[in-house]
């Protein structure tokens, strides 16, 4: 905050100083667990210079740290979440990186692969909205094998959630695999998806993340290059917000 009568959302503040995203700040906002000035906040909430925040009972200070960002290839059985209090087989905890970072969206507990960290709150917020068409690009393995059908089915769109996915690219690589690309992300997509259908994801990995690939061994992580930084930022800077 550049002057002092200066406030911006609460959300908004520990996301830009790389506390955590606004959706999980706004889950600890509801949860009671933020404070500014000794007194618990609600959504909404404003902060200003010189307001003491308190998350858990511990002060949040703005150390101006150093933007990181890395690509993690999560294994099966890890949790994408910053609540270390609730879920044991977290992914901070797992990676336990020596300064704070968060995930930029999720993957389920029974997929692997890739998925991006940063204390960047920005660019969390611009990878995240769907408006912006982001790629990711899975394989996945199911319980039988795949047909020309059920390619094209994919292809088209499929009714879940109340809503019918996206049309996203779908090519059949193996017997009982297939490769996706999508632009949006359901909870659980694929998995439903495919359910739909009659198949059983046996094994779901994501490759890709927009630029970004998959290339470390499994419960490893890396710094992004200066090149992908360079072009994921060019890729993101007219993200739209969404209305």
């Amino acid at each position: 905050m550049k002057k002092e009568q200066d406030e911006i959302r609460l959300n908004k503040y520990l996301s830009e100083i790389g506390h955590c995203s606004r959706r999980a700040a706004d889950k600890l906002i509801n949860e009671g667990r933020i404070k500014i000035n000794g007194r618990v906040v609600a959504l909404g909430q404003k902060v200003k210079a010189g307001d003491q925040v308190e998350v858990d009972g511990l002060l949040v200070e703005n150390n101006e740290e150093k933007s990181v960002y890395i690509a993690f290839n999560k294994p099966v059985g890890i949790v994408c979440t910053t609540d270390t209090k609730v879920e044991k087989n977290n992914i901070i905890d797992y990676i336990n990186y020596p300064t704070r970072i968060y995930p930029i969206g999720r993957l389920d507990k029974m997929s692997e692969g890739l998925i991006l960290l940063t204390n960047d709150g920005d660019i969390v917020n611009k990878i995240l909205r769907a408006r912006n068409n982001h790629e990711k690009e899975y394989i996945v393995t199911v319980n039988r094998p795949v047909n020309s059908e059920f390619i094209n089915n994919m292809k088209k769109g499929v009714p879940i959630l109340d809503t019918i996915t996206k049309k996203c690219e779908v090519e059949q690589i193996h017997k009982n695999q297939f490769r996706i690309i999508l632009t949006q992300g359901l909870n659980r997509q694929i998995r439903r998806m495919c359910e739909y259908f009659g198949y059983k994801v046996i094994k779901l990995r994501r490759i890709r993340i927009m630029n970004i690939k998959l290339n470390t061994k499994v419960g490893r992580y890396r710094d992004l290059t200066k090149k992908e930084k360079k072009v994921l930022f060019e890729m993101t800077i007219n993200s739209k917000k969404a209305v």
